[in-house]
C-alpha cells in the first residue's frame, strides 16, 4: 500500500486549498477512504470518509460545510477541497485506508492557515 498526499501549503484565513492523495498497491476502488489530520502537539483527528462508490460521505462537525471529499476511482486518487480555512485547520493532513484491520497512511501534507 502506498499513499502520497500533496497540495498543502500556506494560506490565509478564509482561503482555499485542494489536497490530493494518489493511491497504489491495492484496489483503490474497493475501499472506503478517509482524511485525518494532526495539529501541532495534538493527536490524530478524523476529518472525513468517503465510501468506495462515493455515495456515502461523512464529515467531522468541525469541517462540515467547508470541506468536500471526493474520489476518482479511474485515477486512484482521493481529494479534499478545503474552503473557508481557519487557523484551527492548521495540521498535517493524511489520507487513510483500513485493510484487514490495519490503518495505512502516507507521509502527509502540511496545511498552515495564517495571516
Amino acid at each position: 500500500v502506498q499513499l502520497v498526499e500533496s497540495g498543502g501549503g500556506l494560506v490565509q484565513p478564509g482561503g482555499s486549498l485542494r489536497l490530493s492523495c494518489e493511491a497504489s498497491g491495492f484496489t483503490f476502488s474497493a475501499y472506503d477512504m478517509s482524511w485525518v489530520r494532526q495539529a501541532p502537539g495534538k493527536g490524530l483527528e478524523w476529518v472525513s470518509t468517503i465510501s468506495w462508490s462515493g455515495r456515502i460521505i461523512t464529515y467531522a462537525d468541525s469541517v462540515k460545510g467547508r470541506f468536500t471529499i471526493s474520489r476518482d476511482n479511474a485515477k486512484n486518487t482521493l481529494y479534499l477541497q478545503m474552503n473557508s480555512l481557519q487557523t484551527e485547520d492548521t495540521a498535517v493532513y493524511y489520507c487513510n485506508v483500513s485493510r484487514a484491520g490495519t490503518n495505512y497512511r502516507g507521509k502527509g501534507t502540511l496545511v498552515t492557515v495564517s495571516s
